[in-house]
C-alpha cells in the first residue's frame, strides 16, 4: 500500500481573509452609563465640586463614590431628588437612602455607585476624599463634555 502525499494547500486558502473593521463603538459597562448619567445629572443641577472616586479594590460595599457639593439645604433635596430619577430612568435598584432634615449630608446607596451630597460646611468637616486618598479619582471629563 502506498501513502497518499498531503496535498499543498492553495494559495488562496493559505492567505486569510482581512477581517471587517469595526465602525461602533463598544458599549459602554452598565456601571460607566450609569455615573455617566449622574454626573451629568448632576452637573445639570449645578452640583459643585463633583468628583467620582474608584473604590472598587479598597471597599467590599461600593465600587464607586460618587461627591458633590450643594449649596443649601433645598439644593441638597433637589440633588437628591435627581439621583433618584436618574436610578429610577436606569432600573437601578436603590438599596437605601440616608437624609436627615438639617443634617447638610446625604447619602444614596446604589449597590455599585454610592452618592453623597453634602453643604458645603459638611463636605469640609467630613472630607470624605482624605479618607480615601488611596482611591482612583476618576476624570470628570470622562462622563461630561466640556
Amino acid at each position: 500500500m502506498k501513502a497518499k502525499a498531503a496535498k499543498k494547500p492553495t494559495k488562496a486558502a493559505a492567505k486569510p481573509k482581512p477581517r471587517a473593521k469595526r465602525t461602533t463603538v463598544a458599549p459602554a459597562k452598565p456601571v460607566e452609563k450609569l455615573l455617566r448619567q449622574l454626573v451629568q445629572a448632576l452637573d445639570a443641577k449645578k452640583a459643585e465640586d463633583l468628583r467620582v472616586l474608584e473604590v472598587g479594590r479598597l471597599s467590599s460595599i461600593t465600587d464607586y463614590l460618587v461627591l458633590a457639593t450643594g449649596s443649601s439645604e433645598p439644593h441638597l433635596r433637589a440633588l437628591r431628588i435627581e439621583i433618584e430619577r436618574v436610578l429610577d430612568e436606569q432600573k437601578t435598584r436603590i438599596l437605601s437612602v440616608d437624609t436627615t432634615q438639617g443634617s447638610g449630608w446625604t447619602v444614596v446607596d446604589a449597590f455599585e455607585v454610592m452618592v453623597h451630597l453634602f453643604t458645603p460646611e459638611n463636605r469640609n468637616k467630613y472630607r470624605l476624599e482624605l479618607l480615601w486618598r488611596d482611591a482612583t479619582e476618576v476624570p470628570l471629563a470622562k462622563f461630561v463634555k466640556p
